[in-house]
């Protein structure tokens, strides 16, 4: 059964296709951000009021030669923090820095030597991430972590005070080798995960929580298969989906499986569908989930019952191809890319 995709509005945001292929959604609870690189600043959009105007806010990079890095905006937009090759650095809206956290770099060769100018941009494209937390009072940082030797290479998380940087409580990751890493936070329960992705070596998925003394709930799946891809905007439960794309799950925020979705079968048996990584809740009650038909080039977006995981609909487009990867904004809509026009479509599902 299909459901038709009505077009809600049309934006053209400056590096906007990383809201979609990319890290360049920050969904809070009451709040959705696009964080799009613009030349040697970052502009922050609030998603329920722009229109193609201003950025609601905008920060001068640090290091504006360092393409990699998740960054993070607090909940009330007056600063943002940067993962650097070598730093956190928080930066307040009139561009001042607030604080910097010093670290080990993210280049792949151990104990390469460093210029000493902060520019300097190391080889390699391993990074790391950053959130601010929903309260606005903690940064969560996963940073790597060099020893003295040239084999005691390690990686952790970190948890600081977001007015002053001040390091409060240290998670070691020993079996973490990052590529790349992203974070969500769980509105209303205070949770933190993160997702690091080692290539070939698998993934790990962390979740913890800060009470303003120490840890609590810590949980490490330190070498696994699953990429989180979002969390309920209402229930303690996220997903995930499997590597290769085989299945999608909802847990609990305790890890405990809830439900689980395969793509629906392919016409040709030998060659079947995949879940591409990017899903989300369109709204509490719906997850967007995109098909890789390994034999049709345009694929399928399929909206998912929620508590089951079920196909509910296979989404219909106006052009009669689906537009690529999604990104699900939470309140009913969700964001496409088009690349020959450089613009991002919103759309959600027609009433009926």
């Amino acid at each position: 059964m299909t459901v038709d995709a009505v077009l809600r509005g049309t934006l053209a945001l400056p590096g906007g296709r990383e809201l979609v292929h990319g890290f360049g959604f920050e969904g809070r609870a009451g709040s959705r951000r696009a964080l799009l690189r613009d030349g040697a600043r970052l502009a922050v959009f609030d998603l329920d009021a722009v229109a193609g105007g201003p950025p609601e806010a905008t920060f001068p990079l640090p290091w504006p030669g360092w393409s990699g890095g998740v960054h993070s905006v607090g909940p009330d937009g007056s600063f943002a923090v940067f993962s650097g090759q070598r730093a956190v650095r928080a930066v307040n809206r009139d561009g001042t820095t607030r604080w910097e956290f010093r670290h080990s770099c993210w280049g792949p060769e151990p104990g390469h030597p460093h210029s000493g100018d902060e520019q300097q941009v190391c080889e390699g494209s391993e990074h790391g991430s950053c959130r601010v937390a929903d309260d606005g009072r903690t940064v969560w940082a996963h940073i790597p972590v060099t020893g003295p030797g040239e084999d005691d290479y390690a990686e952790a998380w970190v948890v600081l005070d977001a007015a002053d940087g001040r390091e409060l409580a240290r998670l070691p990751l020993p079996e973490s080798f990052a590529a790349g890493s992203h974070q969500l936070s769980h509105p209303g329960t205070g949770h933190v995960g993160l997702c690091v992705g080692m290539g070939q070596d698998g993934i790990g998925l962390y979740w913890a929580r800060w009470d303003g003394a120490r840890l609590h709930d810590v949980r490490a799946e330190a070498v696994g298969e699953r990429i989180l891809t979002g969390v309920h905007p209402e229930r303690p439960s996220y997903l995930t989906v499997q590597h290769d794309g085989w299945d999608i799950q909802l847990h609990a925020l305790d890890g405990a499986l809830l439900a689980e979705g395969t793509p629906p079968p392919t016409a040709d048996p030998d060659r079947p569908a995949r879940w591409d990584w990017p899903c989300g809740f369109v709204d509490p009650r719906t997850v967007l989930a995109s098909a890789l038909d390994c034999h049709d080039d345009q694929g399928a977006h399929w909206l998912l019952d929620t508590a089951t995981l079920a196909p509910r609909h296979r989404v219909a487009y106006p052009t009669g191809r689906t537009p690529g990867h999604a990104q699900p904004l939470g309140d009913g809509t969700w964001l496409t890319f088009d690349a020959p026009t450089g613009t991002l479509h919103r759309w959600s599902a027609a009433a009926g």
